[in-house]
């Protein structure tokens, strides 16, 4: 088990992080990325709490949170689930609920996102006071690591049709977040991504404002953070590909993306 908060104080006692974790069928990642969060947050001395929200995994993952709240405690696991699955956006508006912290990151949960960022985070958005902190993969050191060639495949499969169904010209240029960077501007290096942090606040009137589902919606956060001319600060970060269980994107999220940013072009 990970120790709990033992060798710093809390750093500000005023400041609770909660942690929005959406999940379906992921009963073998779970109990490692919980206990890498509780690790990280109790070597770093802040307030937390993690919010599990499972959409009916027929994998049993919610039996496993069951099990990780006995461990670690109902202050610190707090399970929200649904009775199904209903889309990423839902399920943060869910969480965002049931959160008490005036902090709030999110994050996927099955460790493509590293909980050893989480302290860079809190320390980028108070330097700068930002009205959100997002990890990227194309800034100073971040990158992506551990692609097999099936999920090397979906992506180039991704690029093409992207690409050839909006700039035929620019099938051979670099994935979606080149072609958002084009089209949307959207003042952060890493459109796509989904690891990071935000003043709850910040979070709820964002998540008024989006339309989009599926991964547009990730994207569509942070036009509309810079349309509200709300401050973003990045930390650069390591998307590693999940340990166990397969990827969810897929044919239909490819077009969905597609459709998506489109849309997004055309309405902001």
């Amino acid at each position: 088990m990970a120790s709990r908060k033992t060798s710093h104080p809390n750093r500000d006692n005023e400041d609770k992080y909660s942690v929005l974790l959406p999940t379906y069928n992921e009963r073998e990642n779970l109990p490692l990325i919980v206990w890498l969060l509780v690790k990280y947050f109790g070597e770093s001395g802040y307030n937390y709490e993690i919010i599990v929200i499972d959409d009916g995994s027929p994998d049993g993952t919610l039996e496993i949170a069951e099990q990780l709240q006995k461990i670690y405690g109902e202050d610190k696991i707090l399970l929200r689930p649904r009775e199904k699955k209903l889309g990423l956006g839902t399920a943060y508006i869910h969480g965002i609920k049931h959160a008490t912290g005036n902090f709030i990151f999110i994050m996927d949960a099955d460790l493509s996102h590293h909980p050893k960022f989480i302290p860079e985070f809190i320390e980028k958005q108070k330097e700068g006071n930002y009205d959100l902190v997002s990890g990227t993969r194309y800034q100073g050191n971040g990158g992506v690591y551990g692609w097999d060639l099936r999920r090397k495949l979906i992506r180039l499969r991704f690029n093409f049709l992207l690409f050839s169904t909006v700039f035929p010209s620019l099938v051979r240029s670099r994935g979606a977040n080149f072609l958002t960077q084009v089209l949307l501007r959207p003042g952060a290096s890493d459109l796509t991504g989904s690891f990071r942090l935000y003043k709850k606040k910040v979070l709820e009137s964002l998540v008024e404002r989006c339309v989009s589902k599926g991964y547009v919606f990730q994207m569509e956060m942070i036009v509309r953070a810079r349309q509200l001319n709300y401050t973003i600060g990045e930390v650069p970060i390591s998307f590693v590909d999940r340990v166990y269980g397969e990827s969810k994107l897929g044919g239909n999220e490819i077009v969905s993306f597609v459709k998506g940013l489109l849309t997004l072009f055309a309405t902001t």
